[in-house]
């Protein structure tokens, strides 16, 4: 999508409020012994009292209201009866759409006491997503948002899963561009016009690569090789004065 007007912002700020909040709140609800469908079962209330769909539940038939993601699990987890403990690594990802405009978030934390190197990990990847967005503007390249998350990670000894990728969004959950990297490449020559609404989510590992699916669920991602991942995402707008990011909670 491309913001022409100060309407569409409003309502991508509106829906992007809605999953920020909704984020927020299951982050905050996290417990362990709780199942990831009963942590599911609270956003899907809260998207519902505020006017919300979720977007992967209505655009891909998901089996769940958000993505819950933990430990081994890397993106796209199903909701389901897996219970949480203290010390897992937990992600979510809330997306959904109200009044024809679509935002989409995530964060990952470690859910209690921790290692220090599983801390460290989600702050950088808070930070690895910052450096990210900090590169969103009319006129830049859009490798650089990939190319400065790339800087930024190999300086402090990370990988990047690097076939999941940022996307457009704004009317639809996935939109042109339909993959923007967040690991250095070379050769695209794609820039940022005024007005794109993507997001920026990069998956900060301390080994992984790509992501796979297993035998018998089509849905959940894991790291190959085996490592730990987080991912940190806002939906953002790009403009002449530089990102506007439209998913923070208020």
């Amino acid at each position: 999508m491309t913001v022409t007007h100060e309407d569409e912002l409003d309502g991508l700020k509106a829906i992007g409020r809605i999953v920020a909040n909704t984020l927020h709140a299951m982050t905050a609800a996290a417990r362990p012994g709780m199942t990831t469908r009963e942590l599911d079962e609270i956003g899907a209330r809260l998207l519902a009292q505020a006017g919300a769909v979720s977007a992967p539940r209505s655009t891909y038939g998901f089996p769940g209201a958000t993505c819950i993601s933990v430990n081994e699990e890397i993106a796209h987890g199903i909701p389901g009866e897996r219970r949480l403990a203290a010390g897992d690594l937990v992600n979510i990802d809330v997306s959904a759409s109200k009044d024809g405009y679509v935002a989409d978030t995530g964060a990952s934390f470690c859910l209690g006491p921790a290692r220090p190197a599983l801390r460290r990990l989600c702050r950088d990847g808070r930070r690895a997503m910052q450096v990210g967005i900090a590169e969103v503007g009319h006129g830049k390249p859009l490798a650089g948002i990939g190319n400065a998350i790339g800087a930024f990670a190999s300086g402090r000894g990370y990988t990047l899963i690097r076939n999941l990728a940022s996307h457009g969004t704004g009317r639809a959950l996935h939109e042109a561009p339909e993959e923007v990297p967040t690991w250095p490449t070379t050769g695209d020559r794609r820039r940022i016009h005024d007005g794109l609404v993507l997001t920026v989510e990069p998956f900060l590992s301390r080994g992984g690569n790509w992501a796979d699916t297993r035998p018998g669920d089509d849905w959940t991602l894991y790291s190959r090789p085996v490592a730990p991942v987080v991912q940190y995402e806002h939906t953002v707008v790009a403009t002449r004065r530089g990102p506007v990011i439209v998913t923070l909670p208020g």
